[in-house]
C-alpha cells in the first residue's frame, strides 16, 4: 500500500508540474528539464489524491505523511473475556470514544496524567534526581513552616506555624487564672483560713485578759496567728498575674508565713522542754522564758529568713519571664507560652528549706516533750500539730518534683504548694486554737483563774507526776499521777 500510494504521488507531482510548466506541450518541455528536484519536492508536498486504500494521501508541512492509528485499549468483558477494544482513532486529531473506556476499580474519572500532582499548602517539593518534572511533596513538620516551594524552615521560638503551615504566628500565653479548678479550691481553702483566722485573733483580743488567753502565752499565739494568716494569704500572690511587684512579694511571704509559724512553735516548744529539763536538776528556773525573751528568740529566728530573702533580692532581682519550654508540645497547635516569676523550683525549695528546718525541729522538741504531763503546758497539741505538718509536706515533695516534666506544671505545682501551705495552717489553727475558742465562748464558766503556785511548787509537783507515772504499773489504775495532776495548777503559771 505505502509503495504504491508513494509512486501515485510522485506521478501526480510530475503531472501537476508538466501541466504547470508545459501547458501547451505533451510531455517534458526544457523547463522541466530545468526546474531541478527542490522544485519537484514542492509539487510532491502539494499532492491530494485517494490512495490505494481510500483514504486521502497528502503531506505536511515537514513532509510527512499524516498518522493514522486506531486507538485500542485492553479491557475484560464478560460475554468475550479479555481482549482488545477500539476506543477511537487519531487522524490528525485524537477522537476517543469516552464511554467505551474502562478505568481500574471501576472508576469514572478520569485519572491524572501526570509524573507529580501539585503539593498542598505547607509541603514543599523533593524533586526526582533526573527528572525535573517529577517530585515528591514532603510535609513542613514540627515548627517547621514552609518558605519557599522547594524548602522548610523552624519557626522562631516565640513562634509556632500557621494552620496551613505557609508562614509563622506567636504562641499564645497564658497564665493561672481565677476560674481555673486548679485555682478555685485554694482561693476557697484560704478564704476559709483567712475568715477562721480574724475570727481567732478577734476572739483572743476581745478576751485578751481572760486565764485562757494568759495562758497560751498571749504575745507568741499573735505572733503565730500572723505568721498562719500569711500562710493563707500566699495563695492569692501564688495565684495573681505576674509582674515585678507580685514577683517580689511572692519571694518575701512565700516561706515567710511558715518561718514565722514555726518559729513561735519552736520558741513555745523549746521553753516547755528547758523548763522541765531544768526541773529535773534544779528548782531555779531557766533563762529566756519570759515573754520578751520569747519574742526576741522568735524574731531573731525570723530575721534569717528575712537576710535570705534580702540576698537573694540583691543576688537575682526579682523579674517576670514567659517560658516556652514548659508547654512546648510536639503539637505545635498545643503550644502555650507561661508567663510567671522566674523562680526557680530549687529557689522555692530554698526559700521553704529554712521554714522546714523549724519544722523538723520543733517536731523533735515536741517528741522529747511528749512524756510531760498535759496540765502543765501545750506540748501534746504541738506534737499533734507537727506530726500532721509533717505528713503534709511528706507528701507534698514527690507530688511537687514528681510533675516537673509534665506539661500541667504550672497548675499542678501551684495548687499543690498553696493547698499544702492551707493545711498547715488549717492544722496550726485547728489543734492549737479552736478548742481554746470554742471554751472561751461556749464555756466560759472554765475560763476562770486556778489557784496559782510558785515555779518550784509546779516543777517539782511535774517531775513527781513524771517519776511516778512509770511505775504506775505498780499502783492500781495509776491512782499516783492522778492525784498530783488534779491538784496541780496547769501553764498559765508559765
Amino acid at each position: 500500500q505505502f509503495v504504491i500510494d508513494a509512486m501515485y504521488a510522485m506521478a501526480h507531482a510530475l503531472h501537476n508540474m508538466q501541466r504547470d510548466l508545459c501547458p501547451d506541450i505533451s510531455g517534458i518541455c526544457p523547463e522541466m528539464e530545468l526546474a531541478g528536484g527542490k522544485k519537484l519536492l514542492k509539487y510532491i508536498r502539494s499532492v491530494s489524491f485517494n490512495g490505494s486504500a481510500g483514504t486521502s494521501v497528502t503531506f505536511n508541512r515537514n513532509g510527512d505523511a499524516p498518522g493514522r492509528y486506531d486507538l485500542f485499549q485492553y479491557q475484560w468483558n464478560n460475554v468475550t473475556g479479555a481482549g482488545y477494544r477500539v476506543i477511537g482513532q487519531w487522524t490528525e486529531t485524537l477522537q476517543l470514544s469516552m464511554e467505551e473506556l474502562q478505568w481500574p476499580r471501576g472508576e469514572l474519572e478520569i485519572p491524572s496524567s501526570v509524573c507529580s500532582l501539585p503539593c498542598r499548602a505547607g509541603e514543599r517539593k523533593k524533586v526526582v534526581k533526573g527528572m525535573p518534572c517529577c517530585w515528591h511533596c514532603e510535609p513542613c513538620d514540627g515548627y517547621q513552616y514552609q518558605s519557599d516551594e522547594f524548602s522548610c524552615k523552624l519557626c522562631a521560638y516565640n513562634m509556632r506555624p500557621s494552620m496551613n503551615r505557609t508562614s509563622c504566628q506567636p504562641i499564645p500565653i497564658i497564665k493561672l487564672e481565677w476560674h481555673s479548678p486548679w485555682a478555685v479550691i485554694p482561693v476557697f481553702l484560704a478564704m476559709l483560713g483567712i475568715i477562721a483566722t480574724i475570727f481567732v485573733m478577734a476572739t483572743f483580743i476581745r478576751y485578751n485578759d481572760t486565764p485562757i488567753v494568759r495562758a497560751s502565752g498571749r504575745e507568741l499565739s499573735y505572733v503565730l496567728l500572723t505568721g498562719i494568716f500569711l500562710c493563707y494569704i500566699i495563695t492569692f500572690l501564688m495565684i495573681a498575674k505576674p509582674d515585678v511587684g507580685v514577683c517580689a512579694f511572692r519571694r518575701i511571704f512565700l516561706g515567710l508565713g511558715m518561718c514565722i509559724s514555726y518559729a513561735a512553735l519552736l520558741t513555745k516548744t523549746n521553753r516547755i522542754y528547758r523548763i522541765f529539763e531544768q526541773g529535773k536538776q534544779s528548782v531555779t528556773a531557766p533563762r529566756m522564758i519570759s515573754p520578751t525573751s520569747q519574742l526576741v528568740i522568735t524574731f531573731s529566728l525570723i530575721s534569717v529568713q528575712l537576710l535570705g530573702v534580702l540576698i537573694w533580692f540583691g543576688v537575682d532581682p526579682p523579674n517576670i519571664i514567659i517560658d516556652f519550654d514548659e508547654q512546648r508540645t510536639t503539637n505545635p497547635n498545643q503550644a502555650r507560652g507561661v508567663l510567671k516569676c522566674d523562680i526557680t523550683d530549687l529557689q522555692i525549695i530554698c526559700s521553704l528549706g529554712y521554714s522546714i528546718l523549724l519544722m523538723v525541729t520543733c517536731t523533735v522538741y515536741a517528741i522529747k516533750t511528749r512524756g510531760v504531763p498535759e496540765n502543765f503546758n501545750e506540748a501534746k497539741p504541738i506534737g499533734f500539730t507537727m506530726y500532721t505538718t509533717c505528713i503534709v509536706w511528706l507528701a507534698f515533695i514527690p507530688i511537687f518534683f514528681g510533675t516537673a516534666q509534665s506539661a500541667e506544671k504550672l497548675y499542678i505545682q501551684t495548687t499543690t504548694l498553696t493547698i499544702s501551705m492551707n493545711l498547715s495552717a488549717s492544722v496550726a489553727l485547728g489543734l492549737l486554737y479552736m478548742p481554746k475558742v470554742y471554751i472561751i465562748i461556749f464555756h466560759p464558766e472554765l475560763n476562770v483563774q486556778k489557784r496559782k503556785r510558785s515555779f518550784k511548787a509546779v516543777v517539782t509537783a511535774a517531775t513527781m507526776s513524771t517519776r511516778l507515772s512509770h511505775k504506775a504499773s505498780d499502783r492500781p489504775n495509776g491512782e499516783a499521777k492522778t492525784e498530783l495532776c488534779e491538784n496541780v495548777e496547769p501553764s498559765s503559771e508559765y
